[in-house]
């Protein structure tokens, strides 16, 4: 399968539905723990091929650094989504999932918080590398 722009928008949609759909069902509330594990679950039942807790290798001047960088899920392997359970998102989380992004070269990322009343309208911000640019 070609990787496309097209391609990417249609997966961001799909995982932007199946946290909407484990948001409809649990709410805002609960651990972030709780909604990693469900949608693990709607992936599989969505069929999208993901990987949990993954674990970045952190390139540092030409040597890799041994430390615990992780982003919530890959899927794909096209799309990190980093997901939180907070009062408020900030700066801070938009950065990690934009390095965590650059670090895998990948084309897109998503960042989900699960604590709002709205998951559609405010609880998720997706972000594009240079590398969805150049998809065509």
């Amino acid at each position: 399968m070609e990787i496309t722009q097209k391609y990417i928008n249609e997966l961001t949609y799909k995982i932007t539905g199946a946290c909407i759909e484990v948001h409809k069902i649990l709410g805002p509330g609960l651990f972030e723990n709780v909604y990693h594990e469900c949608l693990e679950k709607e992936f599989e039942l969505l069929g999208l091929a993901f990987q949990s807790e993954l674990q970045i290798p952190l390139n540092y001047k030409g040597k890799i650094i041994k430390c615990f960088v992780k982003c919530d899920f890959l899927i794909e392997g096209q799309i990190v989504l980093e997901i939180k359970s907070i009062s408020d998102l900030n700066n801070v989380h938009r950065a990690q999932t934009i390095n965590y992004m650059n670090l895998l070269k990948v084309p897109k990322s998503i960042l989900v918080n699960f604590n709002v009343n709205n998951l559609y309208y405010e609880g998720h911000e997706t972000f594009v590398s240079s590398y969805f640019a150049n998809l065509k």
